[in-house]
């Protein structure tokens, strides 16, 4: 008697681990647990750890809650500007209702793809090349309203959208590529045309400097003979210029007063600035000889 209970207690024992061990489920951190019972939706939502299901009766569903990144296949569209261009993108989304998303939609992770695939022809249609090249941001926002819309009722939600390259035809590459290398020729020419304009005010007034005070053009000459000594030669050219003789003529005038070079300095300079004068036509006679 003694021995048949201690088998039926034994055989009890077995069948609730037997049971145990096929009720038995672990739900991880970031899964979420949807249980069917006889094919009918149960009301809760496992939560992460370990968790009992009646066996033969119940199937539990694990959904992932993670993050998810799905890249979008190149699409080629025409732009609104009539360009030719391929575009692929990236899209980042996570499972917000775990029964939703498994209820609802067949495959979400499918559904989302061509949710984006679809968007994002319709994007390159309604924009123009520029907005593609420079406004991402806006388009990327865009884009993740399209997808969000429909995807709320999957119980997914989109957390972002980029777009990740634009391919544009080699034609059009080298037409940029013009484009941008005329632009920067204009602006070049541009500012030299303003250092140039620059240049000529300050030449203009350092002329006008001059032409006051015609001693300054002896002491340029003089810094211009400095200058090219400087650098060692055997042979010195130097223009001489013609202010200087009507300043030196201008000295020797007799009605000169102190100020305009009269006294004795003045007498010394007229005979040098006849005999300068004499030279310079000489040399003229002897070249058109």
């Amino acid at each position: 008697m003694v021995e048949e209970l201690v088998a039926a207690g034994a055989a009890v024992a077995s069948a609730g681990v037997v049971y145990v061990m096929a009720a038995a489920r672990v739900v991880k951190q970031y899964e979420r647990g949807v249980v069917l019972r006889l094919g009918r939706l149960r009301g809760e939502v496992r939560e992460p750890g370990f968790t009992m299901v009646v066996p033969l009766v119940d199937r539990l569903h694990k959904v992932n809650m993670q993050i998810v990144t799905m890249p979008v296949p190149a699409q080629e569209g025409i732009t609104r500007d009539n360009v030719t261009v391929r575009v692929d993108a990236v899209v980042y989304f996570k499972v917000v209702d775990p029964a939703s998303a498994l209820i609802k939609v067949e495959d979400y992770r499918f559904a989302v793809s061509q949710m984006a695939q679809t968007s994002l022809r319709s994007i390159i249609g309604k924009s123009e090349l520029d907005d593609l090249l420079s406004n991402r941001e806006k388009l990327n926002q865009g884009l993740e309203l399209m997808i969000d819309s429909p995807a709320v009722g999957w119980g997914v939600q989109v957390d972002r959208v980029e777009i990740k390259d634009v391919s544009l035809p080699e034609t059009m590459k080298r037409s940029m590529a013009r484009q941008a290398e005329a632009d920067r020729e204009r602006r070049a020419r541009v500012i030299n045309a303003d250092a140039e304009l620059q240049a000529s005010k300050k030449l203009a007034e350092a002329a006008q400097q001059m032409a006051d005070t015609p001693a300054a053009l002896q002491l340029r000459l003089l810094q211009t003979v400095v200058a090219v000594a400087a650098e060692k030669n055997s042979t010195l050219v130097l223009p001489f210029p013609v202010e200087l003789l009507r300043f030196l003529e201008k000295a020797q005038q007799p009605g000169a007063g102190p100020g305009q070079g009269s006294g004795p300095g003045a007498v010394a300079a007229a005979p040098a600035a006849e005999a300068l004068v004499e030279r310079d036509r000489e040399r003229a006679d002897s070249g058109q000889e």
